[in-house]
């Protein structure tokens, strides 16, 4: 997604809906942009295998065998599962220039993309809360 482009998801959800099924960390992490704190998600050290789907709409946004630990304090992904299960929008908040990952089907905020994951794997960490995420085990 070009940056500042204003993007229709096909899943939708009333902020009412959201407040209802969302606990309040993932409520703000995932619809006001939040981070969760390092090293404390549910995720970060998971090794099974599985699914990771938006928390918000149960997309399927990373599978398990593309998950490596950077040591960053959150689960780390070297690609998505597919190129439509993310969106990609510059952010300049924080006084920072990043690249925001949203989910690909409702627009929720997931985490943000580096540069610096893995050469052998494409040299993209995809840095994602897991407050933002499910897991489903295969």
């Amino acid at each position: 997604m070009k940056d500042q482009e204003k993007k229709t998801y096909s899943k939708q959800f009333s902020e009412e809906e959201l407040k209802a099924k969302l606990d309040s960390e993932s409520y703000h992490v995932l619809r006001e942009k939040g981070t969760e704190r390092p090293f404390t998600g549910q995720y970060y050290l998971n090794k099974d295998t599985g699914i990771y789907e938006c928390k918000v709409c149960g997309n399927g946004i990373f599978h398990s065998s593309k998950k490596y630990d950077s040591g960053c304090g959150w689960p780390s992904f070297t690609e998505p599962l597919s190129k439509d299960a993310i969106d990609v929008k510059m952010d300049y908040s924080h006084f920072m220039i990043r690249e925001e990952i949203l989910c690909g089907q409702c627009g929720s905020h997931l985490g943000h993309r580096f540069p610096d994951g893995p050469k052998d794997q494409g040299g993209i960490r995809y840095c994602i809360n897991s407050v933002s995420m499910d897991f489903k085990k295969a």
